[in-house]
């Protein structure tokens, strides 16, 4: 495993719609784990794969690890079902955006589907903090960055 460059704000590869991974194989296992150490390292609670200069559909969560035991989650050709109304307006910070943080508004809880390493499909429900993630690093594969959609605190 091998802990990643991060790509900044001004990087071109941070404003594209990374497309849709179609070969399910070493090659993005690798990826994955070395996202998963560069996100550690980092510290962050999620990390996209522009973010390390690779432009796929592929995020990486834990929003755990800090408090907690860790609990890695992977989302591959992620795609939100539906959302809440409600939203929850909180401070974010990027690991692409060092030493500064934005007011953000997300839903409160989403529905989404995604594939696993294996292209299996899946389907889930996630509320508040893991919510808030998964949009902030969904929004990274639709090449939108928190300065464009937050207030700078």
């Amino acid at each position: 495993m091998a802990v990643l460059a991060l790509r900044f704000e001004g990087d071109p590869v941070l404003l594209e719609m990374a497309p849709v991974v179609e070969r399910f194989d070493e090659g993005l296992a690798k990826l994955i784990r070395d996202m998963f150490e560069t996100m550690y390292a980092a510290p962050g609670r999620g990390l996209a794969a522009p973010q390390v200069g690779v432009s796929r559909r592929v995020f990486v969560v834990d929003t755990e690890w800090k408090d907690a035991d860790p609990a890695p989650m992977i989302f591959i050709n992620p795609q939100i079902l539906n959302h809440s109304e409600e939203k929850l307006t909180g401070t974010e910070a990027c690991l692409s955006i060092p030493d500064k943080s934005y007011a953000v508004s997300r839903p409160s809880w989403v529905v989404m589907t995604w594939q696993d390493l294996d292209g299996n499909q899946h389907e889930g429900r996630f509320e508040g903090v893991q919510a808030i993630c998964i949009c902030h690093e969904l929004d990274h594969l639709n090449g939108l960055l928190i300065s464009q959609t937050g207030t700078l605190q």
